[in-house]
């Protein structure tokens, strides 16, 4: 999946693929691959490595992790949701793009997983890592605009894009570990 949103990031570089890329929900019914195509589109040099950092990142901890092939398909499953979302969160939202909304999904993913099927010392440390997440976004004030402009970044940044990244993982996530569990052998003592 972390292939995927590299090689697709690196591809979609340029004026000409935004414009047939990025989010913009006026466009979805002509266009509907831009629920995931938006994921691609970089609008700096800036915006792409910090972007490819935080899937590097994020790839790293699902590996290390050792997450389980349901937690990739929550991630697929995430990635347009993600940017849907936009439509009931952030429907001032007219342009997006970039990779932050579906990598905050995938941090959520994990973190449920550890959360629900960790040993106790990654439980804790999963909680530890899901209140620095909350933080973090609270920190960002998502609720100030779908849009803010915000120091160290050379862009307009979406922070409601890691809200919804979060929601869509975790969501998805608790999907799949209650599927699982309706799907587990029974046993019987």
């Amino acid at each position: 999946m972390a292939l995927v949103l590299l090689a697709g990031s690196l591809i979609a570089h340029g004026p000409t693929a935004r414009a047939v890329l990025e989010w913009r929900p006026d466009a979805l019914v002509d266009d509907p691959w831009r629920a995931w195509s938006a994921a691609f589109v970089h609008y700096s040099r800036l915006h792409l490595i910090g972007n490819l950092t935080g899937l590097a990142l994020t790839a790293a901890f699902g590996w290390v992790s050792r997450l389980p092939t349901s937690a990739t398909i929550s991630w697929a499953l995430a990635w347009p949701l993600t940017h849907l979302a936009f439509f009931w969160l952030a429907p001032e939202l007219r342009h997006y793009g970039g990779l932050s909304g579906v990598v905050h999904a995938g941090v959520a993913i994990g973190l449920v997983h550890l959360f629900i099927t960790g040993t106790r010392g990654q439980r804790w440390i999963a909680a530890a890592l899901c209140a620095g997440l909350v933080a973090k976004i609270l920190s960002e004030t998502p609720w100030r605009g779908a849009v803010q402009q915000q120091d160290g970044w050379d862009i307009a940044i979406a922070p409601i894009a890691h809200v919804t990244g979060v929601l869509a993982g975790t969501t998805l996530a608790l999907a799949a570990h209650a599927l699982r569990r309706l799907t587990a052998p029974r046993r019987f003592p």
